[in-house]
């Protein structure tokens, strides 16, 4: 017979997270109502348990290990479903609506399962979602008009969000294009692309003006439906990630420049009606982004 893994603590894991999320124990131990030497002795017990340190001091404050990071990772989720089973033993049942918005890659690939999944655990939550670029995304919770927005990352303007992954850019061709002959004639790099501001337009320009590849636009489409379109009729070459990418296209591979990657990020308002409804959901969507990256 298999020998059982450990079983992780949920006290221990409560105020694993809470440590990290107040930047110290000394608060964490306050807000959970504990002393300072219980919330220490519970993360040394996990610590025991996962048979790994998960903290490390970094100046005044507390950062992950990356173990401590791999731990993070699922013990809010841990704890969320702990929540939950309680509140359903109650008859609590989540009531709320929740106003989301994701970028168009996550929109077109990723919300029918989320949404669906969520769905069927929450009937008596109500989700209004909406699908755009990252722009117009922002401007919505800026002004309050969304509760929690998914999008990329644009490291040229700061956010508060949080930061749940990165996904590889890769160059999409049609199969039949055949870009190093193109190059070798001269002829530039015919691009498909959304119109301005556009960070992955912006990243791509960037890149072959470095390698030293001329480039032209040749469509601009104002939506992910047309870009693909037009990338599948053979018009040209466009920079996203696999994230949504249609089955019939092909990644360029080494005959471009490796355009890098690319940060996901989550920005939440704070939900005075229903935070657990958010937090589940955005669990939800960090899940399904952990197999795209």
């Amino acid at each position: 017979m298999n020998k059982l893994s450990p079983t992780l603590d949920l006290d221990a894991l409560r105020s694993f997270v809470t440590g990290i999320e107040c930047g110290s124990f000394a608060l964490a131990a306050t807000h959970l109502c504990r002393s300072t030497s219980a919330v220490s002795a519970q993360l040394k017990k996990l610590e025991q348990q996962c048979g790994a340190e998960l903290v490390m001091k970094k100046g005044r404050g507390l950062t992950l290990t990356r173990n401590g990071e791999i731990v993070m990772s699922y013990a809010r989720r841990m704890l969320a479903l702990n929540d939950e089973v309680q509140f359903a033993l109650k008859g609590e049942l989540l009531q709320a609506e929740i106003r989301i918005g994701m970028q168009e890659d996550f929109g077109e690939s990723l919300m029918p399962g989320i949404l669906g999944e969520f769905r069927r655990h929450h009937p008596g939550v109500r989700i209004v979602a909406r699908v755009d670029r990252n722009r117009a995304l922002l401007n919505a919770f800026d002004d309050h008009a969304l509760d929690m927005v998914l999008l990329w990352q644009n490291e040229s303007e700061p956010r508060k969000g949080r930061s749940i992954g990165q996904s590889q850019m890769v160059w999409i061709q049609p199969p039949e294009m055949e870009i190093r002959s193109l190059l070798a004639r001269g002829e530039p790099l015919p691009l498909v692309m959304f119109d301005t501001p556009c960070l992955m337009r912006a990243h791509a320009i960037d890149c072959l003006n470095r390698a030293g590849i001329p480039w032209r636009v040749v469509f601009v489409s104002h939506s992910l439906s047309g870009i693909w379109a037009a990338v599948q009729a053979g018009l040209g070459v466009t920079l996203r990630t696999r994230i949504g990418m249609p089955a019939s296209l092909r990644v360029a591979g080494s005959v471009l420049p490796t355009p890098g990657r690319l940060g996901i990020t989550l920005e939440q308002h704070s939900s005075e009606a229903e935070p657990r409804a958010q937090v589940l959901l955005a669990q939800l969507m960090e899940q399904a982004l952990l197999g795209v990256k």
